[in-house]
Formats: C-alpha cells, sequence, structure tokens
C-alpha cells in the first residue's frame, strides 16, 4: 500500500494498531506517522521506527489515512484543531466506543470520508477483532485498503453502524473479561498447588485452544462443551457449579452494562 497513515493518540489500542501494522508489513514504517502530546507514549512505538511528532498539523497534512485514537471526550476538540488543514481525500478513522459517523462529520463541518472502526488490543499479537463501517463517501478501493489495515492485525468484518455498540461489548471490552477470568483460573490452580507461571500457562493456553477450536470447526459452543462433559465426570461437575453460581447470567449482564454506556457516551 502506498499510503501514508497517521496516528493522532499512540496510547494503549494507538500503539496496538501500529504494532500490528509494521509487523504485518502493510505499509513501511516511514509511511507511518504518529502524534501524541505525551512524549513519553513514543517508547511504545520508537522501536518500529515510525516518524513521531508532536505537532498535530505538520503531521495530518502528510497523510492520507488519519487514524483518531484519543479518547472519545477529546474528539472535538482535537477535530477542531485539525479540520482546515487535512488533505482533501484523507480518510479519516474513528476508532472511540460511542462515536457515530455521524458525529465525526458534524465535527469536521464539512464532507469528509469517515470509517467507524472498533479493534480491540490482541492487534498487539496480531490476533484483533476488529468491526469496520463506512460513510457514502468512501470508495470501493479505499474500502479494501481498510480492511487491508484492519486484516493484517487479525479478523475483520463489516457491519452495520448500528451495531457497533455491540461489538464493543463482544469484541472492543471483552478481553478484559477474559483476562478476568484467566486469572481467577490460575488463582484456582495456584490454590490447589500449581505454580504461578505454569497456571497462567495453563488456563491461557486451554482459553486460546478452545476459541481456536470454535473458529477452525465451526461447531455450536454448546456442542464442544457437550464433548468435554461425560457422564458424572468432572467437567459437568464444574459446569454445574457455574451454572449455580451465575456465570452466563454475569457474562450477559457485564457485555448489556458495556452495551449501554456505549450508547450514553453518544
Amino acid at each position: 500500500m502506498n499510503k501514508n497513515i497517521g496516528f493522532i493518540g499512540c496510547g494503549n489500542m494507538g500503539s496496538a494498531m501500529i504494532s500490528g501494522i509494521v509487523k504485518a508489513e502493510i505499509v513501511p514504517s516511514d509511511r507511518i506517522y504518529v502524534c501524541d502530546h505525551h512524549e513519553n507514549n513514543f517508547d511504545k512505538v520508537k522501536k518500529y521506527n515510525v516518524n513521531t511528532t508532536t505537532n498535530v498539523i505538520e503531521m495530518v497534512q502528510k497523510v492520507d489515512i488519519l487514524i483518531l485514537s484519543v479518547k472519545p471526550y477529546v474528539y472535538e476538540s482535537v477535530i477542531s484543531q485539525i479540520k482546515e488543514d487535512i488533505k482533501k481525500d484523507v480518510i479519516v478513522v474513528c476508532i472511540a466506543a460511542g462515536k457515530s459517523i455521524e458525529q465525526v462529520e458534524n465535527a469536521f463541518e464539512k464532507k469528509v470520508k469517515v470509517v467507524k472502526a472498533m479493534p480491540n488490543t490482541p492487534a498487539l499479537v496480531l490476533e484483533a477483532m476488529s468491526a469496520v463501517s463506512f460513510n457514502d463517501l468512501i470508495e470501493e478501493v479505499e474500502k479494501e485498503e481498510i480492511l487491508k489495515i484492519f486484516s493484517g492485525f487479525g479478523k475483520v468484518e463489516v457491519v452495520k453502524e448500528e451495531l457497533m455498540d455491540a461489538v464493543t461489548a463482544v469484541s472492543g471490552s471483552s478481553p478484559a473479561y477474559v483476562y478476568m477470568m484467566i486469572e481467577a483460573m490460575a488463582d484456582a490452580a495456584v490454590k490447589q498447588g500449581m505454580p504461578r507461571k505454569q497456571a497462567y500457562v495453563f488456563a491461557s493456553q486451554a482459553v486460546y485452544g478452545a476459541s481456536k477450536m470454535i473458529l477452525e470447526t465451526h461447531q455450536h459452543p454448546g456442542q464442544l462443551k457437550d464433548a468435554v462433559c461425560s457422564p458424572s465426570g468432572t467437567t459437568i461437575e464444574a459446569v454445574g457449579k457455574l451454572e449455580e453460581t451465575g456465570f452466563r447470567s454475569s457474562i450477559i449482564q457485564a457485555m448489556d452494562a458495556c452495551y449501554e454506556k456505549s450508547k450514553r457516551m453518544k
């Protein structure tokens, strides 16, 4: 790809995406520009030899694809600084929870190509799950370029924009839920005598392997669960306890809370 890609913001999500783009060799590192007013954040991406600057105007004048990887509450402020200086045909990618394509368009106060995207932090290890939606100014070849960027560091699906709040709950925020589960599994293993470092390996690989089984076999999760549950066995005993203590209900309630919070942020 012969486009210059710019990031405003180099926090956890921005740096994860930059890492994924460089590792997947989507564009050469000298075509990646990163702007952040916290210079310490550049420490996360210096090893990739990308261009860094604190001058946002200078940066936006160079890039063809501009990724706004700042917190939702500063979007309007950032856009007000750059709206007169962006390139004519720049593609603006919004990755903030709760921010819509219409809100971004209105903030620029002019016609601009906008992509709404929701990646997640496993981009750092090329295993992100991302969703994208496009406004009607994005051409087909540009859609392909955006999909190439996001597929370079994981999986990507095109979704209707009205599903983005659900995407936030099911993949954007869900790594946190999974990390909590892995931590709890490891804690239990440590309680039962396993060394802490080894417990994290066992728990993490079990979750990774189970996820891969679903993605590669295309079997229903319930079928795969049933295949592990022998009659009167250890696994069905554990499943019974999870049901008794509201495991499924807790997950659903957590995702509903995340979804509603994302909707309120608009």
